[in-house]
């Protein structure tokens, strides 16, 4: 059947179909891999279908009670026969064994890790979560953030943790520390998390150049949102294009496309990397 012609469409019929068992909005993007559908559920539940039948193969637990339920997907990693699958829920990063769903007791703290590590103590009682799935390099997942756009706002900082164990790899500080590049684009102690002024964070996702080791992060606003006068300054690395070492976090460069914005211009997507062939020579 040739499915690029548009009068077969009346031709096409379903082969299978899978039912959740839950309710909502089911925003996920499945992968493949070697033959098996992972996806999540509406209410941010893991399973594993075989692709070419539906049948499921397995599906995971709901861990309580989460007021923000919907996932755009998961992660994979693999080394040799060591095969994962990684997830988010509320604040929490879960890693599970790929082949059956049960959770990797020695990733974390039996099986998950906070998405609040390496945030600081003000994120303690703030909304951290992440709708989006980690991008993974080599034994790393960088993880995205969803957090408050009000003076509630926990740090966007972006966190790599290691895939094998758990643990925190690197913390990039997307409102600056001082001492750091960008600290004098903000007020002195606004790195404190302590005067309404938060975020900078990556939400929407993240590129990644496997061959040159580079991590490419846009991020977020500052908030709060729609006012600017407590955090005068271009306010570095909000509304940016990172392009970070993907093993330790350290800046390469940056684009800002707003500086000191005030109207919630965020970055909506990770970047696409292409290789354009040119007079006979490839560019990346």
């Amino acid at each position: 059947l040739d499915l690029t012609n548009p009068g077969n469409a009346n031709k096409l019929s379903v082969a299978w179909e899978y039912h959740t068992g839950d309710s909502g909005q089911i925003q996920c993007n499945p992968i493949i891999v070697n033959g098996v559908l992972y996806g999540m559920t509406a209410m941010a539940t893991p399973f594993a279908l075989d692709a070419a039948t539906g049948k499921e193969i397995w599906k995971g637990t709901s861990e309580g009670p989460d007021f923000f339920n919907t996932s755009r997907g998961l992660s994979y990693w693999e080394d040799g026969e060591d095969m994962r699958i990684l997830y988010t829920r509320g604040a929490w990063l879960y890693a599970l064994d790929a082949r059956n769903g049960r959770h990797i007791t020695s990733f974390g703290d039996s099986g998950r890790v906070s998405l609040k590590a390496g945030l600081g103590e003000t994120s303690e009682d703030k909304m951290v979560i992440s709708n989006t799935p980690g991008t993974v390099y080599e034994d790393l997942i960088v993880m995205p953030l969803r957090l408050s756009e009000g003076t509630d706002a926990a740090l966007g900082y972006v966190q790599a943790f290691n895939i094998r164990t758990g643990k925190l790899a690197w913390v990039f500080h997307t409102i600056p520390h001082p001492g750091e590049f960008g600290y004098d684009t903000w007020p002195k102690e606004v790195y404190k998390n302590t005067s309404g002024v938060g975020a900078a964070n990556n939400w929407s996702g993240m590129s990644v150049d496997r061959k040159r080791g580079i991590l490419y992060v846009p991020t977020g606003s500052a908030a709060y949102d729609f006012y600017g006068a407590s955090r005068e300054g271009s306010n570095l690395f909000a509304n940016c294009l990172l392009a970070l070492d993907a093993k330790t976090g350290k800046r390469i460069w940056h684009f800002q496309f707003v500086h000191h914005d005030i109207l919630d211009r965020d970055a909506p997507a990770p970047p696409n990397l292409v290789t354009v062939t040119h007079n006979g020579k490839k560019i990346d």
